[in-house]
């Protein structure tokens, strides 16, 4: 082999290899280029998975403000009536609220002659206890417990007569009953029958409400107590025309605990109804 001959052979293995580290480094750049591509692609799924976690927990949280909303609206709706706090206890919050009520007649009776059992110690029109709103109907009766155990109906309806006065009630409390029945079984009128007391939150357009006194703290009323309770609901019943059915619970309303011991024993409480029926059709024209 000439030596012309073995340059050219030189020649064209040098430019072989030159062809090869070419073709190596095309390879390491395009495997170089595909490892940064799938590091992007990598970094931009992570970062969608995190926006998306975001997403969701900042969608959880505003649904679960919009919850707690309706349930906080729901709580100072149902659980915040116009009832007694009597003597520093308080069964619920006073704040007045309405809600349409439906009416059977054009007016509620008026002049309605009120039994001498009844001891009429009507309140003075005031903001706080006795408004001096007509009723729009009456549909209904509803027991109350005053939730003060040991309270008499006196205590009860001097509570409801200092709401008037601001330095006795600085929070602008409102409350009241029409009736308040005694541990002696004495009975109090309050408010007259025809207007609107603060006792059933947005029922009290139309309906009447006796507040009853308890000697102990399970809200159970005593006998004589009980026997005034069934007699003074009788007559209201035969006065509008309703029957025990039309006897409910501050419960039946807002859901509270109130009367407590009718509401926690549901028999006692049927047992009350019945005890009214009764009374009812054995005393015709209850005077």
């Amino acid at each position: 082999m000439d030596q012309k001959t073995r340059a050219e052979r030189f020649r064209n293995q040098i430019q072989n290899n030159n062809e090869q580290q070419e073709e190596q480094y095309e390879r390491e750049l395009k495997r170089a280029r595909e490892e940064r591509i799938k590091r992007r692609i990598e970094r931009m799924r992570r970062e969608r998975q995190r926006m998306l976690r975001r997403r969701l927990f900042v969608g959880g949280v505003g649904i679960a403000v919009i919850v707690l909303l309706i349930f906080v609206g729901k709580k100072v709706f149902f659980s915040n009536p116009n009832d007694s706090n009597l003597g520093g206890h308080t069964s619920g919050d006073q704040t007045e609220t309405t809600a349409p009520v439906e009416t059977t007649e054009e007016h509620v009776k008026k002049n309605i002659p009120i039994p001498t059992w009844v001891d009429q110690q009507l309140l003075e029109i005031n903001e706080f206890s006795r408004p001096g709103i007509p009723l729009k109907a009456v549909n209904n009766v509803v027991i109350h417990w005053v939730a003060n155990a040991g309270t008499s109906a006196q205590n009860n309806r001097s509570y409801f007569s200092n709401l008037a006065d601001p330095a006795a009630n600085p929070d602008g409390v409102k409350a009241s009953s029409h009736f308040v029945v005694g541990l002696e079984g004495e009975i109090i009128q309050c408010v007259p029958i025809d207007e609107k007391s603060y006792c059933t939150n947005w029922r009290n357009d139309d309906t009447i409400s006796i507040e009853v006194c308890h000697p102990d703290w399970d809200g159970k009323f005593n006998d004589i107590t009980y026997q005034s309770v069934i007699k003074l609901t009788a007559w209201l019943l035969e006065q509008f025309d309703l029957t025990s059915d039309d006897i409910i619970r501050h419960f039946d309303v807002t859901g509270k605990d109130c009367p407590k011991y009718y509401v926690v024993h549901e028999d006692a409480w049927e047992q009350l109804k019945q005890d009214v029926k009764v009374y009812m059709e054995a005393n015709p024209n209850i005077q």
